[in-house]
């Protein structure tokens, strides 16, 4: 009968070894490639203007998808076409109930970008808001200094005034209760604008009101304002107020800086410049309604700033 060999087991000094061999070939073992570290960016708002909706900005949002994939992007649909016509501050409370919940996700804060009068609605946010946590606010060609040029919207919707007149409708209580009455800025007529703005006048505070100080706080509380437009805008007129720019009485574009809202600070214009927290990105060649699909447009002026 053939005996069967029992196996060796090795020696007890060589079991005592092998986790220090074990260890000695992981240090020796290349470092293994790190995970690939996907950036999570801040939630994205976008407020459109002036008879525009949410399928306007198609190009925007696939733009940002493939530049900064994962970006939570939300096109706020409301106020849509004729709605868009509705006073100011009607829409300020609208958005401000949608865009409430999107920022109190998102604790590292947002991005919002607003069109042309979007822009004006998108201030008035942040100036009403305590506690919105808005880093970038992009103001993409938008009247921040009002509106005074004869436009096919003006005409379609005020067919028998020229803009030298329209102060006589736009700075009546009737007017007050249209959107683009709420900027319209007549240079001829600034005691008037004054008076009457139910809007613009008060989120420049250029009249006195009893909010005036806490506005301007949260106001400041944006980390930064991001103004474009461009010469070839052929509709925001001047197409500087896009950038706080104005006419005088004498239709002289005074700049952002020669501005009286500028001077006195009077909402934090000057204080935001001083902390180096406003960017101006003029752009030629691009007229009103391509802003929001020009992809130059987009990532020379927009993609940069969306952290």
């Amino acid at each position: 009968m053939l005996g069967l060999r029992r196996p060796q087991l090795p020696p007890a000094g060589i079991l005592l070894l092998l986790p220090f061999l074990l260890l000695l070939l992981l240090l020796l073992l290349p470092p293994a490639a790190p995970a690939p570290h996907r950036a999570s960016y801040k939630p994205v708002i976008v407020v459109h203007g002036l008879f525009d909706s949410s399928y306007s900005f198609r190009h925007l949002l696939e733009y940002i998808n493939e530049t900064h994939p994962g970006t939570v992007v939300t096109v706020l649909d409301l106020f849509d076409g004729r709605e868009s016509l509705r006073p100011l501050w009607e829409q300020v409370q609208g958005f401000g109930e949608a865009v409430a919940p999107i920022m109190a996700k998102a604790p590292q804060g947002v991005h919002l970008i607003c069109y042309s009068q979007g822009g004006l609605v998108c201030r008035a946010l942040l100036s009403v808001m305590d506690e919105h946590n808005v880093d970038s606010f992009i103001s993409l060609s938008s009247p921040q200094m009002g509106q005074y040029g004869d436009t096919d919207y003006l005409k379609w919707l005020f067919p028998t005034s020229m803009r030298s007149n329209l102060y006589r409708i736009c700075y009546s209580p009737w007017g007050q209760g249209f959107s683009i009455c709420n900027y319209w800025h007549d240079p001829h007529h600034d005691d008037l604008y004054l008076n009457a703005s139910s809007f613009l006048a008060l989120i420049n505070g250029e009249r006195d009101h009893p909010n005036a100080t806490a506005w301007r706080k949260n106001f400041l509380r944006v980390g930064r304002l991001v103004l474009i437009g461009g010469p070839d805008d052929g509709v925001i007129t001047p197409w500087q107020s896009s950038f706080f720019g104005f006419y005088d009485a004498n239709e002289t574009v005074l700049e952002m800086e020669e501005q009286l809202v500028y001077l006195r600070d009077s909402f934090g214009l000057k204080t935001l410049l001083a902390r180096g927290a406003i960017v101006r990105c003029p752009m030629a060649g691009i007229s009103h309604t391509a802003w929001h699909s020009n992809r130059t447009l987009y990532e020379t002026c927009i993609e940069p700033w969306l952290s």
